[in-house]
């Protein structure tokens, strides 16, 4: 099904023609020509007002004529401009004339008329294509990007109408404050993924209309399903709805979206399409990215697969992206790219990423690649970048030719704290780290628990020349550390033996950290928010 939605069906102009009286035609039925001029009485722009629109400011968009100074008339192949002057005690009511070079009623018969506005000054013949602006957020140039025409109407000697289109599609946004959110109050809410046919915006800031309304117009367009369509700035947070099916504005038409924020994202309750009176309706639930942005710290906030995919591809343009997780995360089926590289430090991940005890489940990636190919959750993480408070849950890394493995990172040059991880990680002939390949940095309060397999395999790192801070993983005939340059405190909890001494040790180790081991129900470490 498409969407089809917003501004007034078609708003209405009466144009009335001055009348001349039948004694004053020529027997047959012509008017003596060049004295009647076309004078217009325009009339009839009855739509519903743009909130806090004032009477003095407002235009065609609004009801009436206020703001519009001239209009082009066409009748045969002349065009003429004509000028508007509004009812001093009605807006909606207004003069249309020319006092120099008028067309002129030749006689009764029907005559066929084309008119618009906005005009092109460089060739009033031509009638110009919808163009709106891009920030639409002041009244003057959200009513600046109107459209309106009327072409190639006929109009009766005797009942001199004409009707005026709008070319724009209006959409309308009324915003509620959703789950995490008591008010709505200094949103932002932009339309984006807009064609630039025309050379028209790509996104539109819209008006705040009047308490949580804003408002936007465009021109004719479809917009694709799955594109992010309506964006909402709130609270640091950015949150987008992107529609299941095509949204397709047609001009003269207005849409109206009913939207909840949340924390979690956007929900639609419902959206009215068709002209100025009541349309249709439907509801049903935004798509959910599974994330929120806060440009103010550069942080995604995560909470599920999708978004953890979305904040991994951000990151191949900008290795300082923050991450912070709000729930468990499965991958399962997703294909992961490690984040950074290990070759220098500068290559690396560069931000904090906080999993705030949450668990990664699901995670498996084979390479088989002759040219070598490496398998992590980072392939870097550099000098300046932090990872705490993260359990990797049975990951299945297998890199069948050249290339390292690590559990958390391939390399760490920065901080890796209170990370855990359980699985299977083998390489054919790489270094192998059930924490990390090779460790620079300083990794603190870590643990491993699982199946080892390549060159130089040991559980918390393959080679150590930073300092590793008691970390504790499971016996399966491996090191702590294979090859030690620095400071190494690793320790082996023996097959059957229960790990409350890995939490003993563990914790002393995380001050200043906001999380810290407790013993599980499957006798493994979790993590647990200090009180």
């Amino acid at each position: 099904m498409r969407h089809r939605l917003f501004i007034p069906a078609a708003t209405a102009l009466l144009i009335a023609l001055t009348a001349c009286t039948q004694d004053e035609l020529a027997d047959d039925n012509r008017l003596p020509e060049g004295e009647y001029p076309v004078v217009i009485r325009a009339t009839g722009l009855s739509v519903e007002a743009t909130p806090q629109a004032a009477p003095s400011t407002r235009a065609t968009v609004d009801g009436d004529w206020q703001g519009v100074q001239t209009v082009a008339l066409k009748m045969g192949d002349a065009v003429k401009e004509y000028t508007v002057t509004p009812n001093s005690a009605d807006n909606t009511k207004a003069t249309l004339s020319c006092e120099n070079d008028p067309h002129y009623w030749t006689s009764r018969d029907p005559i066929t008329v084309s008119a618009w506005w906005p005009l092109d000054k460089a060739d009033i013949t031509r009638m110009p294509a919808v163009k709106v602006a891009e920030d639409q957020s002041t009244l003057a140039a959200f009513q600046g990007s109107d459209f309106i025409s009327a072409i190639d109407r006929t109009v009766e000697f005797n009942d001199p109408k004409l009707t005026f289109d709008h070319r724009t599609a209006r959409v309308a946004i009324e915003l509620k404050p959703g789950t995490g959110f008591t008010s709505v109050d200094g949103a932002t809410v932009s339309l984006v993924s807009l064609s630039t046919d025309n050379e028209n915006p790509t996104a539109i800031k819209t008006y705040h209309a009047s308490g949580n309304s804003y408002e936007a117009l465009t021109a004719p367009q479809t917009v694709a399903k799955g594109e992010p369509f309506i964006r909402v700035e709130l609270g640091g947070g950015t949150f987008y709805f992107r529609p299941q099916n095509d949204v397709v504005l047609e001009e003269g038409n207005r849409y109206t979206y009913t939207v909840k924020v949340n924390a979690t994202g956007l929900t639609l309750e419902g959206c009215t399409i068709g002209g100025w009176e009541p349309g249709q309706g439907e509801s049903g639930a935004a798509e959910d990215l599974g994330y929120n942005y806060d440009n103010t710290t550069n942080t995604y906030t995560v909470y599920n697969a999708d978004g953890l995919m979305a904040w991994n591809e951000a990151t191949r343009k900008d290795l300082s992206i923050n991450c912070t997780l709000t729930a468990d995360i499965d991958l399962t089926g997703k294909k992961w790219t490690p984040i950074g590289k290990g070759t220098m430090s500068e290559y690396g991940y560069q931000g904090t990423f906080d999993g705030q005890g949450h668990r990664i489940t699901g995670l498996a990636i084979t390479t088989d690649n002759p040219q070598g190919e490496s398998a992590a959750l980072f392939g870097g993480i550099g000098g300046n970048g932090e990872v705490k408070n993260l359990q990797l849950v049975d990951v299945d890394y297998d890199v069948k030719q050249g290339g390292a493995s690590g559990g958390i990172a391939v390399s760490n040059y920065g901080t890796l704290t209170a990370c855990s991880v359980t699985g299977t990680i083998a390489t054919a002939s790489g270094g192998v780290g059930g924490i990390a390949a090779n460790n620079v940095g300083t990794i603190t309060a870590c643990w491993f628990n699982g199946t080892l397999a390549g060159s130089m395999p040991g559980n918390i790192a393959s080679t150590n020349l930073g300092t590793i801070n008691a970390c504790y993983y499971g016996k399966n005939g491996y090191k702590g550390v294979m090859n030690n340059y620095g400071t190494t405190d690793t320790n082996e909890i023996y097959s059957g033996a229960s790990w409350q001494p890995a939490v003993y040790g563990m914790n002393p180790a995380l001050t200043g950290n906001d999380y810290q081991w407790v013993l599980g129900p499957d006798d493994l470490p979790v993590l647990q928010k200090k009180p």
